[in-house]
């Protein structure tokens, strides 16, 4: 539908699918390893200004400066995941928070960063060779889908690979796991740092949307909105990423039209999602997808057994 809304419609879809990465990013380590984070918005914004280094300030292509802000954010979140990976529960949340905190004060002080006034002047890739101008809102749009589906592909593929499997088992038993000779803590690190990465492509994906970036992308409260469009959408099922980050995004907008203070109509939302006791949006679809599937196999069993009779 966003397709033919026009160009607010095309920003809102931007935004959706942006957000939808940064969650898959969260989703991660938080849905299936238990480690949640308070320093992905602000590897959101290491990723952004990754990108604005490599492209504005060095001046290297577009593609190479997406790839490198990617690598380099992974390893900054390795390294976070590394020294976080003896941590659990509130600890382990207070020293994300820790590490965004000091990375959103090293972009704010630093005038080699722009300091508060931010940066601006970053390119969009050029894919004139395919026949795709980025210059256009609804092909942009595309490009972003693409990222998003690849975005999601990737995460599937690491959380069916053994780091995914034995990080899920570090989240049910990590005592256990060590007995079974696992290096938690590797595994806890290298689980952070692809997360990492894949929350750096939403920072330079946001850096190509707005062709500007300031510090405020590193504040702690993105971090808290991706957890609100995790937790919404569904714990530990990464689709449920993309229906969270809809639905914040509708709210959002949409309420905001009505009344300034949508945040309140917001945390009413998620409450409601919390205390129904279905995994959000995506689990409470599957949980009536699967009463729909009871009712019709009773139907069909009954029918069988009045023929029968």
């Amino acid at each position: 539908m966003s397709f033919v809304a026009g160009y607010f419609g095309l920003e809102i879809m931007s935004e959706i699918l942006i957000l939808a990465i940064l969650a898959l990013s969260l989703d991660m380590v938080a849905g299936f390893g238990g480690m949640v984070s308070l320093a992905h918005g602000a590897l959101m914004g290491l990723g952004a200004y990754g990108y604005a280094i490599f492209s504005v300030e060095l001046g290297l292509a577009p593609g190479l400066s997406m790839l490198l802000a990617v690598l380099s954010t992974g390893v900054l979140a390795w390294i976070m995941g590394a020294v976080c990976a003896g941590t659990h529960g509130v600890y382990l949340m207070m020293v994300t928070l820790a590490f965004g905190q000091m990375a959103y004060t090293f972009v704010f002080e630093s005038p080699l960063l722009g300091g508060d006034d931010g940066m601006s002047g970053m390119a969009r890739p050029d894919l004139s060779f395919i026949g795709v101008d980025l210059s256009d809102s609804r092909s942009f749009v595309l490009y972003l889908l693409v990222l998003t589906l690849a975005s999601y592909a990737f995460a599937a593929l690491v959380l069916r690979s053994g780091l995914g499997r034995s990080l899920v088992g570090i989240k049910d038993n990590e005592t256990r796991m060590k007995a079974l000779g696992q290096d938690t803590w590797k595994i806890k690190a290298h689980a952070f740092g692809l997360s990492g990465a894949v929350a750096g492509l939403a920072g330079v994906l946001t850096a190509q949307h707005i062709m500007f970036i300031s510090p405020s992308l590193l504040n702690w409260v993105v971090s808290g909105e991706a957890l609100i469009v995790m937790i919404l959408g569904g714990l530990g099922t990464l689709v449920g990423s993309i229906f969270g980050a809809a639905a914040f995004v509708f709210i959002k907008h949409e309420v905001s039209n009505f009344t300034p203070y949508w945040h309140l109509v917001m945390g009413l939302v998620l409450i409601a999602v919390v205390m129904s006791g279905a995994n959000g949006i995506f689990g409470s679809a599957e949980a009536w997808l699967a009463r729909r599937r009871r009712r019709k196999s009773s139907a069909g069993l009954q029918v069988k057994e009045t023929k029968d009779a």
